[in-house]
């Protein structure tokens, strides 16, 4: 309830801009119906800075990296998606939908650092003790370096971070923290904000490691405002159908490191365990026929193969569908168009189905000539001959165009077995293969065709 004096404001809930009235469309985002009300935090004049020690600057020369360690989270697929390992006095925020595993990679990783010695704190506001010892039993994390504590109230967890001096903070989740003096619910966005910059202070002050869990919204983002993700130093995604065994934790952002890097895990009753070879697992079961060809695909730094598969049929309705998985239904459309006015396939009625096997979801547009050759061999019934790969972009003239990393995208492909490769002209020109490498240039599309029908 409000009391006197305490000021209302409104906050945008996708980007985190106040205003004093409620606004129908916020005028720094553009979403409309985004603003909920808040209570502003109360202080006296003066009182944010009265006790603060002006700070003077200082030169690089005299900065020192010392201090500065990273921690083996014990899993080397983190460790390379994070750079080389937790960094201290870092923040980090993983993201995720329910029961995609966030809490069991989570005390996971409290267990792994505590075999060499470092403690951690986990702090939950959603499950009891009794939960989290079950969980813990089931995943063999046990010993007394891994301190549970229930606490929602972000002054009470600075206050036992400050008793029992871990190493790491685990914050399950960042939604369920709050600070009294705002007056307003849990989860809300000024709740979120303040509760991060509080851990974000801490963390630099004390060089104690933070790991905050965060949910995602129905558009795959992670609730809250966007801010929230500028304000941590590192956000990782955790990725992954629950129908699948597979995980992915892909790097949205890394002040310590390269984003963009991927790490695959796999889920058991035991926890999740690391995938060193995601090339042979997302090709398992793999099976010579038409509408299916595989293709290199690049996350960050690292080349893993995938399968991509299409099926082409006779729509049965007076407007036909274009239904995909794991791919922009958009970019199908789009392929679509380039494979019936630039390479002659008549499209017209018929249902478009394209699946990216695996869970994966494939945003790179070295994904564009696989897809147009599974189309081909669906429509025409043509088997695409093992052993066969390829990657390219496509434009909208039906040019094949080069893609980054031709080289490490090849490597990958010889190495798991693919002797036959159909790739840019621009690409191949640029690599160095033994005669035993069976390679299809393409400049556009139609000599990629040509290259999967019989000889």
């Amino acid at each position: 309830m409000k009391s006197s004096g305490q000021k209302v404001v409104y906050v945008c809930e996708g980007c985190g801009f106040s205003s004093p009235k409620w606004l129908g469309k916020c005028p720094q985002c553009g979403q409309w119906s985004s603003f909920a009300e808040q209570f502003a935090r109360h202080e006296s004049k003066g009182s944010r800075h009265s006790n603060k020690q002006k700070t003077l600057p200082i030169s690089l020369d005299d900065i020192t990296t010392e201090h500065f360690v990273r921690i083996d989270s014990g899993f080397d697929e983190l460790n390379r998606v994070l750079g080389g390992g937790l960094a201290t006095g870092s923040v980090n925020l993983l993201g995720g939908e329910p029961g995609i595993g966030k809490s069991t990679i989570l005390l996971q990783i409290a267990g792994n650092i505590s075999k060499s010695d470092f403690k951690s704190l986990y702090v939950t506001g959603e499950e009891s003790e009794v939960q989290i010892r079950n969980r813990a039993e089931r995943l063999g994390v046990l010993g007394n370096k891994v301190l549970i504590t229930i606490e929602t109230e972000v002054r009470d967890i600075i206050r036992t971070i400050e008793a029992s001096e871990p190493a790491l903070v685990i914050i399950d989740s960042i939604q369920t923290v709050y600070d009294p003096e705002l007056g307003s619910f849990p989860g809300t966005i000024g709740q979120i904000r303040e509760s991060t910059a509080a851990f974000i202070e801490y963390a630099k002050r004390t060089g104690v490691i933070f790991i905050l869990a965060g949910h995602i919204t129905k558009d795959g983002s992670i609730a809250g405002p966007k801010l929230l993700e500028h304000m941590v130093d590192t956000v990782l995604y955790f990725e992954g159908d629950r129908d699948f065994l597979y995980r992915i934790i892909r790097g949205a952002k890394n002040r310590f490191g390269p984003a963009g890097e991927i790490g695959v895990f796999e889920m058991k009753p035991s926890g999740l365990i690391e995938v060193r070879d995601p090339s042979g697992i997302f090709l398992s079961g793999t099976l010579e026929g038409s509408g299916s060809i595989v293709t290199p695909m690049m996350e960050g730094s690292r080349p893993f193969l995938i399968e991509v598969q299409g099926l082409v049929v006779p729509s049965g309705y007076s407007v036909s569908q274009k239904v995909s998985v794991g791919l922009d239904s958009r970019r199908i459309s789009l392929i679509a168009a380039i494979c019936e006015k630039k390479g002659g396939l008549h499209l017209a009625g018929m249902d478009l189905f394209i699946k990216i096997l695996g869970g994966i979801k494939a945003e790179e547009a070295a994904v564009d000539l696989p897809v147009a050759l599974a189309l081909f061999s669906s429509l025409n019934d043509v088997s695409i001959p093992s052993g066969t790969a390829a990657f390219g972009e496509l434009g909208l003239s039906g040019e094949v165009r080069g893609v980054a990393n031709a080289d490490r995208r090849v490597t990958e492909s010889i190495r798991m077995g693919f002797r036959n490769l159909i790739l840019p002209s621009s690409n191949s020109s640029q690599l160095h293969l033994t005669k035993d490498i069976g390679i299809t240039s393409a400049n556009h599309l139609l000599q990629a065709f040509r290259a999967l029908l019989p000889r």
